[in-house]
């Protein structure tokens, strides 16, 4: 990277600039466009995620103090807040959903070999769900409850780099289940979710594809056991036991063998079940690929502190949308970013220091590796001292 030019710069190096002009290209995107092109509300509304702007007068603002770094950032002039809230509103959100699933794809590649914890030859991926919350009096299209507003998003986490495989936004009334109809399912992989998105009938879809599901059995599931594996106690392993689904209606979704794994969590005590259609797998690993369930968890609560999601710029639901979106094209860029420089840190260390670098001149490698501090007391000096009064 040249040192002359601003870190936001060397930044958009990292952006596929024919798969941007492609999403555009297919939506008219530029179509009738005098001055805030798509790229240049691309950019700025990633200068506001990246630096946590809360309002469209604060992205202009902050722009405006940057003017004359701005052009080698790829902006020509900071976008007036009214331009950009018109670019937002009316420019169709589907252009970045678009362009977010390219960089999905192009981080999925770069970490398919990162190592998960287990042993594993396909990918892993967490699907689960979190509510965006809204205020119905500004947006009463999102009406959710008798008193509240929001939005879903449907997250596909791949547990190898933490970063989103797949997502949907639907209205928040909308329950987990009916989206695993919507998975493009991978042979081989595993789908790890919780009991809130069991539907046999969609299990045995991934049974068939041929993937992997595991999930946390209902308490009150009926299952007629046909084989039992020793348990390993030592590592919390209860019982591993295969058979059947006992209930008529779920064996007729479910016809073919299950395994249901018994453990107890040694941390907290928590006795758990697991069900998969996996039986070859270590029940141990069974548990453990469980446990790691938790990241999807992490990553919502992190993209909720660390990125604007939850004050909106604008309030139709094209802007909502293309807010998300961005968003989450800003996440997937830093952590593509992150693995082609070989940084160790993390995705959360690396977008803070963005966060006060972005227009520093300096080489990105450099700003973004974290060098320890020179000690300043070691070594000779100069400096007097005060003695004592």
């Amino acid at each position: 990277m040249q040192a002359g030019r601003s870190v936001m710069a060397q930044l958009m190096d990292f952006v596929p600039k024919h798969e941007f002009d492609k999403c555009v290209q297919r939506y008219g995107g530029d179509k009738c466009v005098r001055s805030l092109s798509c790229c240049s509300q691309f950019l700025a509304m990633c200068f506001a995620q990246l630096t946590g702007r809360e309002s469209l007068r604060d992205i202009e603002t902050c722009l405006r103090a940057v003017g004359p770094k701005l052009y080698h950032a790829g902006l020509r002039s900071p976008p007036p807040k009214s331009t950009l809230a018109d670019a937002n509103e009316k420019r169709d959100w589907r252009i970045f959903a678009d362009f977010g699933r390219a960089l999905i794809a192009q981080a999925a590649r770069l970490y398919a070999d990162d190592p998960l914890g287990v042993e594993l030859a396909g990918a892993a991926y967490a699907l689960d769900s979190t509510t965006v919350d809204l205020c119905l009096t500004v947006f009463p299209w999102a009406k959710y409850k008798q008193t509240r507003g929001g939005l879903k998003m449907h997250t596909l986490l791949a547990l190898r780099g933490n970063f989103p495989a797949w997502v949907i936004v639907t209205p928040a009334q909308i329950h987990d289940v009916g989206l695993l109809a919507e998975l493009a399912l991978e042979p081989g992989a595993f789908y790890v979710m919780d009991r809130g998105h069991v539907d046999f009938a969609q299990f045995h879809r991934i049974h068939q594809a041929p993937a992997f599901f595991l999930t946390q059995a209902k308490r009150n599931l009926s299952f007629r056991r046909r084989s039992s594996a020793p348990a390993d106690k030592g590592r919390g392993i209860r019982f591993d036991q295969t058979g059947v689904l006992a209930e008529p209606a779920s064996r007729r979704r479910y016809p073919d063998t299950l395994r249901r794994v018994g453990y107890r969590d040694p941390e907290r005590g928590r006795r758990l079940v697991f069900l998969t259609n996996n039986t070859t797998m270590p029940a141990a690993d069974i548990a453990q690929l469980y446990r790691r369930r938790w990241q999807i968890e992490l990553f919502f609560r992190w993209i909720k502190q660390h990125l604007r999601i939850k004050a909106f710029y604008g309030t139709s639901p094209n802007a909502v949308k293309t807010q998300i979106w961005i968003a989450i094209c800003t996440y997937v860029l830093v952590a593509i970013v992150r693995k082609r420089l070989g940084l160790a840190d993390s995705l959360y260390t690396i977008l803070q220091i963005l966060s006060v670098t972005l227009f520093e001149k300096t080489p990105i490698l450099q700003a973004l590796s974290l060098m320890p501090c020179a000690d300043l007391r070691a070594g000779p000096s100069n400096q007097l001292y005060l003695q004592g009064i």
